[in-house]
């Protein structure tokens, strides 16, 4: 046997348990196995410089405060959108006039008036939606009354 050449079982994409298509993003415990290896690695007579390892425990810290960080906004933003749900359910079976843009035939797009009773409320892509009993969904951008069942409009 060579001994420059390397034992191909002691690849990273050869251990068992790893696959190719798994999370290529560093964890804080990733981060922290490295400065691990890289201190029991040193060279002791040229050890790593204190300034050096402080440097690499601040983004250790970093790197975990924004990693939870970022999971605390994604239960917030999953939070905001339950409470979104739930505001907006007080809409199912009201009665809604909104915008509709519709193409012309000339190329123009014309603005038209719809009303429609809204059967149910989602939340797909970012967006609320607002379904109806037309089976049109619309934005809550669009609309621009509310009214109970059996009202009429007011001659305002």
């Amino acid at each position: 046997m060579n001994n420059s050449s390397i034992d191909n079982s002691l690849y990273l994409s050869n251990l068992p348990g790893r696959s190719a298509t798994g999370n290529s993003s560093l964890g804080k415990d990733d981060f922290m196995k490295i400065l691990i290896a890289q201190l029991q690695n040193q060279d002791p007579l040229n050890p790593m410089e204190d300034r050096e390892f402080i440097a690499q425990m601040a983004s250790f810290s970093s790197l975990e405060q924004m990693m939870n960080m970022t999971q605390m906004f994604e239960t917030f933003i999953a939070n905001q959108t339950n409470t979104q749900i739930v505001q907006n359910s007080q809409m199912i079976g009201k009665q809604i006039s909104y915008m509709s843009y519709v193409d012309t035939d000339d190329g123009k797009v014309d603005e038209i008036t719809k009303t429609g009773i809204v059967k149910a409320i989602s939340f797909k892509g970012g967006n609320m939606l607002f379904e109806l009993d037309n089976g049109e969904k619309v934005k809550p951008e669009f609309i621009f009354e509310i009214r109970e069942l059996g009202d009429s409009p007011s001659d305002e």
